[in-house]
């Protein structure tokens, strides 16, 4: 049984605390130290199921902001709220993409998406790239001046072509990796701070 496989300490308590995944207390962490979520913000999660994401940022607004989700996969059913909007498809469907839109702009868009992993380094690394580049088209449509970025990527990743390309979105971009990830993880996150 390799680690990802028991339940660790962020596992148990993701789900001690009714989220759907540990992966929240990553966005935690980057909110805790970057400021991303703040009450009345309007936020796009990308990538959002089973709803980790989702859930913090509709408790961190807790009532006085707005979420938007998109995912190809449905959210965890417990992941509900009248200041939520889902939106089921692909993040590359330009009829996904006018209704998240419409839904905008935004103060924060976020993003831990990973793609579909092969066990291939290079092939999922080039995967992750791909969500990176999205996700980036994302906060650089969608974002109100001065919005907060986040994204997950795999290391190894074209990182620094994309911190520099998000130097020239945001007047800060930078290489974070939470303690929440596995050690074995090669997975870190890209933020970027106040777009220009």
């Amino acid at each position: 049984m390799n680690s990802y496989e028991k339940p660790d300490f962020w596992s148990r308590k993701a789900f001690s605390e009714g989220y759907p995944a540990r992966s929240v207390y990553k966005l935690q962490e980057i909110d805790e130290k970057f400021g991303m979520l703040k009450k009345g913000f309007r936020v796009l999660d990308l990538g959002a199921a089973p709803g980790s994401w989702t859930t913090f940022a509709l408790r961190t607004l807790d009532g006085t902001g707005y979420v938007t989700s998109i995912d190809l996969n449905p959210l965890s059913k417990d992941v509900k709220s009248d200041f939520l909007t889902f939106i089921q498809g692909d993040m590359y469907d330009p009829e996904v993409r006018s209704k998240a839109l419409s839904l905008g702009p935004y103060d924060s868009v976020i993003c831990d998406a990973a793609p579909p992993t092969t066990g291939n380094r290079v092939v999922d690394t080039a995967r992750s790239s791909g969500l990176v580049e999205l996700a980036i088209y994302y906060a650089q449509e969608m974002l109100k001046p001065g919005g907060n970025f986040v994204v997950k990527i795999f290391q190894g990743g074209d990182q620094q072509s994309f911190l520099k390309s998000m130097r020239g979105i945001f007047t800060s971009a930078r290489g974070f990796k939470p303690e929440a990830c596995r050690n074995e993880s090669f997975e870190t996150y890209l933020v970027g701070i106040n777009k220009k």
